[in-house]
């Protein structure tokens, strides 16, 4: 496994041209450049979701890590802060280096729980990352989720 530094990733040209490798690079990627064409600011770091891993100068591994204020949780019965993980993507010739690991580890290391929506055929991974079925207190929510506890927590899972 191979361990290398996970960057919080400047909102900017550059990292949106970067995402373009990667397969679920879409319409919400299209939507932000639109958006700040007219606006951007050069690395823009202190209000980017995003995280990544370089090798050389080639974004290998990203994902998106978004932070919910208690006073906004409408998931678990107990109000909490959360982290919400998406776009969690490692390019297929970096697989199985432990890239995706590593940013799962950064994640854990803000010590609050952490919310996922699986894509097809990925539960195994997050299973073996600790994540298990969780089931919000709301029925608006039309995706699966799965969720990682810290330890101080874990005896007092809700959900």
């Amino acid at each position: 496994m191979e361990i290398m530094p996970i960057e919080k990733l400047s909102i900017n040209f550059k990292t949106l041209e970067d995402f373009k490798s990667f397969k679920e690079y879409g319409n919400q990627e299209l939507q932000m450049l639109d958006d700040l064409k007219g606006s951007i600011v050069e690395n823009d770091c202190k209000h980017s979701p995003f995280y990544g891993i370089y090798y050389g100068n080639k974004l290998v591994a990203r994902m998106s890590l978004y932070h919910t204020d208690k006073k906004f949780d409408y998931l678990f019965d107990e109000k909490r802060d959360y982290l919400f993980l998406s776009k969690l993507e490692v390019l297929p010739q970096y697989r199985e280096r432990g890239f995706g690991k590593n940013l799962i580890e950064f994640a854990k290391s803000f010590n609050l729980p952490i919310i996922t929506s699986p894509r097809i055929n990925s539960e195994g991974f997050w299973n073996r990352m600790g994540f298990m079925p969780f089931t919000p207190i709301t029925a608006d929510v039309p995706e699966k989720l799965l969720v990682w506890y810290p330890d101080h927590l874990t005896e007092n899972k809700i959900n």
